[in-house]
């Protein structure tokens, strides 16, 4: 608890400044933000690496990595392609001492093996699918936070792409959907 407080000072402090969040969301951290990225480890209760696409301003792969601290092993990716945000989520990394790597980059030119991808507010589940595809060719598995829209994400991304995937209720508010994906391939 003592580190997602003072990861919700930093983002306090930050987002002033950076924009990282809407600043409408920050009284309603510990549920909107907190509590939404920390379901997916019951999702995934044996995973012990992430990596978090998109990581924007930390959420889930900041949270996840917090949550992860004390177990042997784990690690998250937090793989973000703007310079600005890299430096916060460095920043975080360092002052919270988490097992997590920070990588200024596009997520699907990183080659990084994971048992599981994840990403929130990246892009609708087609794209999505596009940038995690690395990511499941060495063996990972998919859990993505998505909106109320999942459902037509899922269909317009079956256009492309081959994929089993389970819907989940989200736990912070039900409008919200987890996407369970695995054995992603293009649609030939």
């Amino acid at each position: 608890m003592a580190d997602l407080t003072s990861f919700l000072a930093m983002l306090t402090e930050a987002n002033a400044v950076m924009n990282l969040v809407g600043p409408d969301s920050i009284p309603d951290f510990w549920n909107r933000h907190a509590w939404d990225s920390a379901q997916l480890l019951a999702l995934a209760p044996e995973a012990l690496t992430w990596a978090d696409l998109g990581a924007g301003a930390g959420f889930p792969g900041v949270v996840l990595a917090i949550l992860l601290k004390d177990r042997p092993e784990a690690h998250v990716w937090l793989i973000d392609s703007l310079g600005k945000r890299c430096r916060f989520l460095q920043q975080v990394v360092d002052a919270l001492d988490l097992p997590a790597t920070v990588i200024n980059g596009r997520a699907e030119e990183q080659d990084v093996e994971v048992d599981i991808v994840t990403a929130r507010a990246v892009a609708p589940m087609e794209k999505l699918l596009a940038y995690a595809q690395p990511y499941f060719q060495h063996g990972a598995q998919g859990l993505f936070l998505k909106g109320e829209k999942a459902e037509a994400e899922l269909k317009e991304a079956a256009k492309v792409w081959q994929f089993r995937s389970d819907l989940s209720v989200s736990r912070s508010d039900p409008r919200g959907r987890i996407v369970s994906v695995r054995s992603l391939r293009r649609v030939r």
